[in-house]
């Protein structure tokens, strides 16, 4: 399976929901290829903000590595799943691919925790050091739920073989 997780700026939100997820795939035992990018090429190459290789590295995480990119219309024909953080994420996704946006690939991060309420992961960008802390939080928890699910559905395609 591969999964993109897209924000805006690619080194606050997207980084750690990479960072995050890879972690525990690789604890779960999938083998799972994933990346993350923004909407916007400001900080293209750059590392995460230095806050979200912090708050990562406390929680047993080295994002460090990680290079900004811009989100391409071809990453619809690459990745399974994309993940958005915020719904005006999702409309930058669909001005960028035009024709290629593919709806079925795309959803909010949040709502694999709850499903169909929309909710955004704030962009911690502008604030202080806790605001970090809240977005790594929620997308710890959500992305433990996705490992969960997809480790669930891998274990009934098994059987069913």
């Amino acid at each position: 399976m591969k999964i993109l997780m897209v924000c805006l700026g690619n080194v606050c939100r997207s980084p750690l929901a990479e960072g995050v997820l890879k972690h525990k795939a690789i604890k779960a035992g999938l083998n799972w290829s994933v990346e993350s990018a923004g909407t916007n090429s400001y900080h293209t190459g750059d590392p995460p903000h230095p806050l979200s290789q912090k708050v990562a590295k406390l929680n047993g995480i080295d994002i460090s590595s990680q290079q900004a990119r811009r989100f391409r219309a071809e990453d619809f024909e690459t990745y399974d799943k994309i993940y958005a953080l915020a719904k005006d994420v999702v409309d930058e996704m669909r001005h960028i691919a035009k024709n290629k946006f593919d709806a079925s690939k795309v959803d909010l991060l949040m709502n694999e925790l709850y499903p169909g309420q929309n909710i955004d992961v704030p962009d911690p960008w502008y604030g202080p050091e806790p605001g970090y802390h809240e977005v790594f939080e929620m997308i710890d928890e959500v992305c433990e739920t996705i490992v969960r699910k997809y480790s669930m559905l891998n274990t009934q395609r098994s059987i069913l073989k």
